[in-house]
């Protein structure tokens, strides 16, 4: 049922476009909330100055995690 799961997201990519005047343009898919930013900051530091960021709806989702407990009897 995964393609019903809007949390879903099986590729990760990041795009980069160099325009003539040497600004980079970066486009991250495929990762939620602040995973993008987790993952492209040490890179954009490297690549010089931030002007903007222009999130996408993915920004806004929240990673679905699902935990499970299992009990443990010790005998």
């Amino acid at each position: 049922m995964r393609d019903l799961d809007p949390y879903y997201m099986p590729q990760r990519t990041l795009r980069f476009k160099i325009r003539q005047d040497g600004r980079v343009e970066e486009t991250v898919e495929g990762l939620v909330g602040e995973a993008c930013i987790n993952l492209t900051e040490k890179l954009e530091d490297a690549l010089g100055t931030v002007e903007r960021r222009e999130p996408t709806s993915d920004t806004f989702l929240r990673e679905k995690v699902q935990k499970q407990t299992i009990p443990a009897e010790i005998h």
